[in-house]
């Protein structure tokens, strides 16, 4: 599909409403809409293909999970940033191909700005209006320092003021229940939610949680500096023992005894591994969906089993 930003740098009134996804006629299907209807909003996040094989497995997860009726979808950039192309690629196929609404991902890294207005241009043109805009991790990899790009942007809010200013965008953000690794405390990372929305955001999602009452604590402080906006945990299903170590790098926080002790207890049995992660990840979801999140958005790592394992035993309603 030839990129079509032609619209960047026009007058607001006059850039293309592409909240609408679908056929023409298809009802708006903003995020904050999705989440505030009665039942949960659940969704899922898939990564962008390597090579061919990447790609059947991909196109199979998507598929099989297009049947459970998601909320939305979306596919991540790689570490650095490293996807993009192919994570723009895999995004407009979706919203071509298939029923689903695609959450677009756009990070500051590595980009100037003149790239980030071309890529929001692409999305545009494929009709995808709800924009995930993060930071995103150093280039040189988890625990190097940041460096913005010369000609680029150094904080998601800069990202959310760009994307605003480019069309009628619904730009949702990242949040971090167990302190993102490079904030001093806890209510630096409520109050920098607080700005996010301020600059537009108009909803979040957490890095996986395995902690409840952290995603709960940091809900709170969000609500009790006057924000609105919904934050939507993330949930992992682990369904192999290595995976603990990335998780742990990944959110720079130690995961709770209460989980790993768990997965310890069969760290020789991959089988067993898998059940217990499954059963983690459904009890998780449960919770959350008690203590009113209004949705869950599942980390899928392309792999369809274990996050519809978890959708059938909690026996949702389906959309």
């Amino acid at each position: 599909m030839a990129p079509d930003p032609s619209f960047v740098g026009t007058p607001p009134d006059a850039r293309p409403d592409v909240r609408r996804q679908g056929a023409p006629d298809a009802p708006l299907s903003t995020i904050p809409a999705l989440l505030a209807a009665p039942d949960p909003a659940l969704s899922f996040e898939f990564f962008p293909p390597k090579d061919d094989a990447g790609e059947a497995t991909l196109w199979d997860a998507v598929r099989r999970l297009e049947r459970v009726r998601p909320a939305f979808v979306s596919v991540t950039y790689g570490a650095g940033g490293t996807t993009r192309d192919r994570t723009v690629t895999a995004t407009e196929r979706i919203a071509a191909q298939t029923t689903l609404t695609a959450m677009a991902h756009l990070t500051c890294v590595g980009a100037p700005v003149a790239a980030l207005r071309h890529v929001i241009g692409r999305y545009a043109a494929a009709g995808i209006s709800n924009v995930l805009a993060i930071r995103g991790d150093p280039a040189g990899g988890l625990g190097t320092p940041w460096q913005r790009h010369p000609e680029g942007l150094d904080h998601a809010e800069d990202l959310v003021r760009l994307v605003k200013s480019l069309g009628r965008f619904t730009v949702g953000v990242a949040a971090f229940p167990d302190k993102h690794p490079e904030s001093p405390s806890l209510d630096h990372d409520a109050e920098v939610l607080v700005r996010k929305e301020a600059a537009g955001a108009e909803f979040a999602i957490t890095q996986f949680v395995f902690d409840v009452d952290a995603f709960l604590r940091l809900r709170d402080r969000v609500a009790a500096r006057g924000a609105r906006l919904p934050i939507v945990p993330s949930i992992m299903p682990v369904t192999s023992y290595p995976q603990l170590t990335r998780m742990a790098q990944l959110s720079g926080q130690p995961l709770p005894t209460a989980l790993t002790d768990r997965l310890d207890a069969v760290a020789d049995d991959p089988a067993a591994v898998r059940v217990v992660g499954v059963q983690i990840a459904t009890e998780l979801t449960a919770r959350l969906l008690r203590e009113g999140a209004p949705g869950v958005h599942f980390i899928t790592m392309n792999r369809s089993p274990a996050t519809q394992e978890v959708v059938d035993a909690l026996a949702l309603p389906r959309r």
